[in-house]
């Protein structure tokens, strides 16, 4: 038995989320009283007799097969997103594409959102249907009306909420009551609110991805994914990842560790920020629209409040129409603001967005360019003055 395959223990209910992140996977008289399990580097096992080798009976046996360094932050995960085991991957879009492998076989159909995160996309455009996956986007406001595109041969439908780059929020209960009724499978993609602000397993899911580099890992320095499932699902999730030889290396899986202690103080403080920053834009004259799912304007608004408990800092904002030479003006000179295709980090970041490039169930369309905002831990008062002077370019003369 690998220690992937061992109980992992459950959430104490009782305790506040803020005291489960501080607490979940650590087992401090495992390692000398260390409070933060160490680094293992290793691959090779040694065993201690020819008997104990051919039963495989050590809880690590080898290094693919994980060690204390990577089982403390899968059980931490599987404990805070409130499902039964979690294995790591090197990077979201492994998580992606692992659940994905493991759960669908040539002749099968999958259901995926048209709001999907791009790499997702692509590995379903380019790797899925060479292998005779028959791939078929649908509408992220679909609802229960997503039964009607179910077919015998569905085996997963794969939601994430809220959309990559245009914030659509899914209705998870409705499409998951759906999909079990054809039994079919619901892998979601958490990676936007994180396990702090969002249980996809009350809301039907049956596997939850994450990209953990982003809110987990929490400081823009490691690459790391994770793939969380119910007791139903985790057989064919484990089978596949352990089949495809992908693992998490020791240092990137001990950063974030490291990072999920201050998950709680870091989402509260992106949440207020972002928030914030999206309210003061809406008053801007150079502001079409605001895309945050936590204001009132947004038209899923009312679903948010009642699945999420909170909002992560990533939103969006469609400025009226101006010229690219313009635009490269305000965002070449921002201060604080940087430009990359992460988010997650402490540091905020902006970047052009082009949904429209990539969708066929649904169009998107908007007159002005879509700026993609993450609302980073620097000062409010200091990140808002860096956005109204780079507003103010916009009309400046180039």
């Amino acid at each position: 038995m690998t220690k992937s395959d061992a109980p992992q223990k459950p959430s104490r209910p009782d305790h506040h989320k803020d005291t489960r992140i501080t607490k979940a996977g650590l087992h401090p008289h495992e390692h000398q009283g260390v409070v933060n399990p160490p680094v293992y580097h290793g691959s090779t096992i040694l065993f201690e007799t020819m008997a104990e080798l051919e039963a495989n009976s050590k809880v690590v046996s080898y290094g693919r097969r994980g060690s204390p360094t990577i089982f403390t932050l899968q059980e931490a995960i599987a404990e805070l997103e409130g499902g039964y085991k979690t294995v790591l991957t090197p990077s979201g879009l492994s998580a992606v594409s692992i659940s994905l492998l493991s759960h669908l076989k040539s002749g099968d159909h999958l259901l995926m959102t048209d709001s999907a995160y791009e790499p997702t996309r692509t590995f379903c455009d380019r790797i899925l249907t060479g292998l005779g996956i028959d791939v078929e986007y649908y509408d992220p406001h679909i609802g229960s009306g997503i039964s009607t595109s179910l077919r015998d041969n569905t085996k997963v439908v794969f939601a994430e909420s809220p959309g990559s780059q245009t914030f659509e929020i899914q209705d998870l209960p409705a499409i998951s009551a759906a999909a079990h009724a054809a039994n079919a499978i619901v892998i979601f993609d958490n990676t936007w609110a994180s396990p702090y602000f969002l249980n996809p397993f009350e809301l039907g899911a049956d596997v939850s991805l994450q990209a953990v580099t982003k809110y987990i890992v929490g400081h823009s320095d490691a690459l790391l994914g994770s793939i969380t499932s119910t007791e139903k699902t985790y057989p064919r999730t484990l089978r596949g990842h352990g089949a495809m030889g992908i693992c998490a290396g020791p240092d990137d899986v001990y950063l974030a560790q490291r990072g999920l202690r201050t998950l709680g103080v870091r989402m509260k403080q992106h949440m207020e920020t972002g928030i914030r920053l999206a309210t003061w834009l809406e008053t801007r004259p150079e502001v079409e629209r605001v895309i945050h799912p936590a204001l009132p304007s947004h038209p899923d608004h009312d679903l948010w409040k009642r699945d999420f408990k909170g909002a992560s800092g990533l939103f969006g904002v469609i400025l009226k129409p101006v010229s690219t030479a313009s635009l490269g003006h305000m965002l070449d000179n921002l201060e604080l603001f940087g430009m990359g295709f992460s988010w997650g980090g402490f540091e905020s970041l902006i970047i052009p967005a082009h949904p429209e490039k990539a969708r066929t169930a649904t169009s998107w369309s908007q007159d002005g360019p879509l700026l993609r905002i993450h609302a980073g831990l620097e000062n409010g008062d200091d990140l808002q003055a860096d956005l109204a002077a780079g507003l103010d370019r916009l009309s400046a003369p180039l």
